[in-house]
C-alpha cells in the first residue's frame, strides 16, 4: 500500500519555527515531483512549495517566499517543508503530495497524505 505520511504540525507562537517531514512507504517517489499544500476549514487546498526529482529546482508561493524551503531526501524517500517566520495567517493542515508533472492545482496532484495540523498563535 502506497503511503505518504506527514508529521511535525504542532502549536507554535508567531515567529517561531517548525520543520514538516513526510515519508513515503509502499514504493518510491524518487523520480516524481514531491510538492506540499495547506488547507484551511472550508477553503480550497493551496499550494505552498514544491520541489523536482533531484532537488534541482524548487518552487513557492509568493506568501512564503523567504520563510519556507523544500527540501527531500530520496535515501530515505522523504521531502521535508522548513517553516521560518511563522505567521497566525500560516495556520492550516499542511498536505504532502506526490505526482510526475508540477502543477499549482491540488487537483492535478495523484498521490496524498493525511494532512499535519499547524497553528501559529499570535
Amino acid at each position: 500500500q502506497v503511503q505518504l505520511v506527514e508529521s511535525g504540525g504542532r502549536l507554535v507562537q508567531a515567529g517561531g519555527s517548525l520543520r514538516l517531514s513526510c515519508a513515503a512507504s509502499g514504493r518510491t517517489f524518487n523520480n516524481y515531483i514531491r510538492g506540499w499544500f495547506r488547507q484551511d476549514p472550508g477553503k480550497e487546498r493551496t499550494f505552498v512549495a514544491a520541489i523536482t526529482w533531484n532537488g534541482a529546482s524548487t518552487y513557492d508561493s509568493g506568501s512564503v517566499k523567504g520563510r519556507f524551503t523544500i527540501s527531500r531526501d530520496n535515501a530515505k524517500n522523504t521531502v521535508y517543508l522548513q517553516m521560518n517566520s511563522l505567521k497566525p495567517d500560516d495556520t492550516a493542515v499542511y498536505f504532502c503530495a506526490a505526482d510526475r508533472a508540477l502543477s499549482y492545482s491540488a487537483k492535478n496532484w495523484g498521490s496524498w497524505g493525511q494532512g499535519t495540523q499547524v497553528t501559529v498563535s499570535s
